[in-house]
């Protein structure tokens, strides 16, 4: 873990997020990234009359300084190495292109959640990257408050043993010095007890095969069940006091019912601890 990439649009929900980075930053030893996206307005009669040129010189002028002010302000307050960048794409394309030009290792972004039925922006923005990215991206929720994590919980139900994403949890769980809980999820209304003795079964040996594989001894498993996942997973972490959910994603034929990429976003609007969502291989 090398670098970060936080965009931000300076709102409470992003700088939540720059906290975060900055507090990992510390523990990891890592360079940091700011990014804001920037769409360019454009249209003929204002072009042609200048009013738009002069209108995106000036907010571009006034991105440029809020960004220098925040390395500053982090420079001084916490000796970590932060560079800036201001894109004129559209925030999917911007980050995609930060993220190769730098080798970015993570993207850390905050989530504003729900609020009745209609997504705040920043939060459907956010989701909107997961499953899209070609590294991990955490999504710190709104109100959420650094702490060192020390105990993290991978939700799976595919039991995935490609190395790139099984490497990248138990590095950085060795990084926080935290411990890892991996678990599995029956679904009590809709699945047959076959399944659930299925899962109980893979799930014990899936402990197995990560405790020999990465050599982590202090890891348990856990066999989850309930009639809605989001739910069942959510009073779990209350109730073990866990610091990180993690889930793997993938584009397409995400795990063709529980664990698809609209519940993994779902996921990013109602989580209260942060959620490290890791593209699949």
């Amino acid at each position: 873990m090398k670098k970060i990439l936080v965009p931000t649009d300076f709102s409470e929900t992003a700088s939540n997020a720059v906290e975060f980075a900055l507090n990992t930053a510390k523990v990891f030893k890592c360079k940091i990234t700011l990014l804001h996206s920037y769409e360019v307005s454009s249209g003929f009669s204002s072009d042609y009359y200048g009013a738009n040129k002069e209108f995106n010189l000036l907010m571009l002028s006034d991105i440029e300084k809020k960004l220098d002010d925040e390395r500053k302000r982090i420079k001084d307050n916490y000796n970590i190495e932060v560079d800036t960048y201001i894109s004129t794409y559209p925030l999917k394309e911007a980050i995609a292109k930060v993220v190769e030009e730098k080798g970015i290792d993570l993207i850390v972004m905050g989530t504003l959640g729900e609020s009745g039925i209609v997504e705040k922006i920043w939060g459907s923005r956010t989701s909107g990257l997961i499953g899209s990215t070609k590294v991990p991206v955490m999504v710190i929720p709104h109100d959420y408050k650094w702490k060192k994590p020390s105990k993290v919980l991978f939700a799976t139900n595919q039991f995935r043993k490609e190395p790139k994403a099984l490497n990248y949890i138990f590095e950085l769980a060795g990084l926080y010095m935290a411990n890892v809980q991996v678990s599995v999820f029956t679904d009590s209304d809709d699945q047959t007890a076959e399944t659930y003795l299925e899962n109980k079964r893979n799930i014990a040996e899936y402990e197995d095969f990560l405790k020999n594989n990465f050599y982590e001894k202090t890891l348990t498993s856990a066999h989850l069940t309930g009639a809605d996942f989001e739910e069942t997973i959510q009073e779990y972490i209350k109730e073990n006091n866990f610091d990180i959910l993690v889930m793997v994603t993938q584009q397409a034929g995400f795990w063709r019912r529980l664990f698809n990429p609209s519940m993994t976003r779902r996921m990013s609007y109602n989580t209260e601890i942060p959620l490290l969502a890791i593209p699949a291989e």
